[in-house]
């Protein structure tokens, strides 16, 4: 049985790992959770799955957590703030970290678990791509494994068992395309948040469905491969793939292609993360390819989706760059959702906080360099909207 603890257990990625751990309650026990603000669920949780250790995001929050658990027949330790979620992260005697922490507010509790020797079952992209000049040598140093735990990363993970070293040519990423796929790029200067919201395969977090519809979301993702795999920019491409079954490829130096296919489940690569290098088996369905039809590709528009070139220069570019390039994008589609810029302001506040950055980023920079890049990056996307409006 492995042990396992979750940071961000209230989310998306919280709830389907412990869908896993509860249909394989021989394989998995939960040992921590770490949650941002939704009580109810988080106490449900506990009482289900009996951790030893709780954190909440808010101290203030604590009083009700442990009114909402009422007399328990066990007490979990109960702790708050950030420094709380890292507790969890490097609490005892767990073998694996779920990071589901969504944003640049994951970075610490992860490098809190690579520091404790925890194995990482990697949901938060922010770690390597904001952070990963300083986490690959912790991961290095610690000896700590760390396994892609959103599909895309985990097809290529999945493709590469078995691929002697050198015989990765090239990696393919593939992207839906998201809500605005399909429309004509003059007319995105009129597209509201409501139509953003409108994925057309799923139903996912409001931050990560306006990435997917700037096609951000994939940017991020090449500078992921590129610290997860080693691989250069120069040979990851972006392919839109509207069915999404196909959930990312790789190209070997023979030319020949292996791709991984499933049915958009994100409890498959967690299941792989958590179970590696083990195939448990599942109740889940199978994926029927007659029942799929047909499967089609195209390029993506770089005219229509411009983030996707801002996101391969900062990650050419490295140093803090990512990190600014991720902040700025999180800040400006936080404004986005609340209305008060244009889908069309996303990409242009992200391209101006990263060209005032260039003339001092660092090529080898510090946690603190990365933190406080990323802060600087959020204050510059709010000074900037005061001259967009």
């Amino acid at each position: 049985m492995k042990s396992i603890s979750i940071l961000g257990s209230t989310g998306s990625i919280g709830t389907q790992t412990l869908d896993i751990v509860r249909e394989h309650p021989q394989q998995f026990r939960v040992v921590g959770l770490a949650a941002g603000s939704n009580l109810t669920l988080l106490a449900q949780q506990i009482k289900e799955f009996k951790p030893e250790i709780v954190a909440i995001r808010d101290q203030e929050n604590l009083s009700s957590l442990k009114n909402l658990l009422g007399n328990l027949d066990y007490k979990p330790t109960l702790i708050a703030g950030s420094e709380g979620i890292c507790e969890v992260a490097r609490y005892g005697d767990a073998q694996s970290v779920v990071t589901g922490i969504v944003g640049c507010a994951g970075l610490l509790p992860t490098i809190s678990a690579i520091e404790a020797g925890k194995d990482i079952a990697l949901a938060n992209k922010e770690t390597l791509i904001a952070g990963g000049p300083v986490v690959l040598p912790l991961v290095e140093k610690y000896g700590v494994k760390l396994f892609p735990a959103d599909s895309e990363h985990s097809a290529i993970f999945q493709c590469l068992q078995g691929v002697p070293d050198k015989g990765l040519r090239k990696i393919i990423l593939t992207a839906s395309g998201g809500s605005f796929r399909d429309l004509p790029v003059e007319k995105l200067a009129s597209v509201t948040v409501k139509d953003a919201l409108k994925h057309p395969n799923w139903s996912m977090g409001q931050k990560i469905t306006i990435d997917s519809a700037t096609l951000m979301n994939k940017g991020l993702e090449v500078i992921e491969a590129h610290y997860l795999f080693g691989v250069d920019y120069d040979d990851i491409d972006i392919v839109i793939h509207p069915q999404s079954i196909i959930h990312s490829m790789i190209e070997l130096q023979d030319t020949s292609v292996l791709a991984q296919l499933g049915w958009a489940d994100m409890r498959l690569p967690l299941l792989y993360a958590l179970s590696y290098p083990d195939r448990i088996y599942t109740n889940w369905e199978s994926l029927d390819l007659v029942k799929v039809g047909s499967l089609t590709f195209r390029e993506p528009d770089h005219k229509k989706y411009p983030c996707m070139q801002l996101a391969y220069h900062a990650g050419r570019e490295g140093g803090c760059l990512p990190a600014v390039l991720n902040a700025a994008n999180e800040q400006a589609v936080a404004l986005f959702l609340e209305e008060k810029i244009s889908f069309l302001d996303i990409p242009r506040l992200i391209e101006t906080v990263c060209d005032r950055f260039s003339g001092q980023n660092k090529t080898t920079p510090t946690l603190d360099d990365i933190i406080g890049a990323d802060q600087w990056a959020r204050k510059q996307v709010l000074e900037s909207l005061k001259v967009l409006v």
